[in-house]
């Protein structure tokens, strides 16, 4: 593992072709009670202000060429910030048609950042989306880079605990969150395979486990696309992004605009609710993960289709 200069590890030099500040990050992440993860930017987290130091790496003036050279995916971001995990607002959307990315050359440029099953997949879960996937290990447990890169971020965060971010040549960016202990820094060169931090259940977790994020320009892919997770391999040494890559997400933000709540009120029940609808009370219990004989609480949401 490397370091570049202190300088680069703070550094936010903008793209001529895009705004310098970065936005705040609203949209969420279902965890284990189905409740947003991604809040990083709330009140009392740190501020997403860029800092821009001399813009001298003395005795040379840094600028927009160092970044294209030392930064990683620099040509496709237009920002390096070391402060905000994701940065929707200033990232670019994909518009290619298919974007061929290379993954590896041989069998040790990459590495599943744990060995441990997996948990919970990718994708709608209690009603919001899962951006990643939980992998099973043990406190202590060693999580490794999956790709080489450069540590972005590196710092604790209220629901991710603990988190690290790596972006690689390609343009991906890999997470790795809930952390024990993180072991590098944002500016850290690191290989694949390379020691990142240690497992463990900081942040909003229930139980040890790794959650691991693939994203490309911020947005996030299945980790199961890229990594054969039972086996620990690629599945293959090359991927193809395209615009159906994210229709997975795309859906669920669909889906979930179309969902309809009831709130309780004194004196309802489900048989009540289910009759407004129009559905039954085992459609209603299906939907909310209740049972018949739950006692409702007055301001309870209860979705009803």
């Amino acid at each position: 593992m490397r370091s570049l200069p202190h300088a680069l590890s703070v550094l936010l030099l903008p793209c001529l072709m895009a705004p310098a500040l970065a936005q705040q990050d609203t949209l969420g992440y279902g965890g284990p009670e189905g409740l947003d993860i991604y809040d990083e930017l709330e009140a009392g987290e740190p501020s997403n202000e860029p800092v821009i130091p001399n813009m001298v790496v003395s005795p040379l003036v840094w600028d927009v060429n160092d970044s294209l050279s030392y930064i990683p995916g620099y040509d496709m971001y237009c920002h390096w910030n070391t402060d905000a995990i994701f940065d929707r607002g200033n990232t670019a959307r994909f518009v290619h048609d298919t974007l061929h990315l290379v993954l590896s050359q041989d069998d040790c440029d990459h590495s599943l950042p744990c060995a441990g099953k997996l948990n919970s997949g990718f994708g709608p879960r209690k009603g919001r989306m899962h951006y990643g996937v939980d992998l099973e290990l043990n406190t202590g447990d060693p999580v490794h880079s999956a790709f080489a890169g450069m540590v972005r971020i590196s710092k604790y965060n209220k629901s991710f605990g603990n988190v690290v971010v790596v972006r690689h040549q390609n343009g991906l960016e890999t997470l790795y969150a809930h952390l024990s202990k993180r072991m590098v820094e944002p500016g850290d060169l690191v290989e694949a395979g390379d020691l990142l931090g240690l497992g463990g259940n900081t942040g909003r977790s229930y139980g040890s486990h790794l959650h691991f994020e693939v994203r490309f320009l911020d947005q996030p892919i299945d980790p199961a696309l890229v990594f054969d997770v039972e086996n620990g391999k690629l599945k293959a040494h090359t991927f193809d992004i395209h615009k159906g890559t994210f229709a997975m997400i795309a859906a669920a933000k669909a889906s979930a605009a179309a969902r309809k709540y009831h709130v309780v009120r004194q004196g309802e029940t489900l048989s009540a609710i289910a009759r407004r609808y129009h559905t039954n009370v085992n459609t209603l219990c299906k939907l909310n993960g209740i049972r018949a004989s739950n006692v409702l609480r007055i301001g309870q949401r209860v979705r009803t289709n």
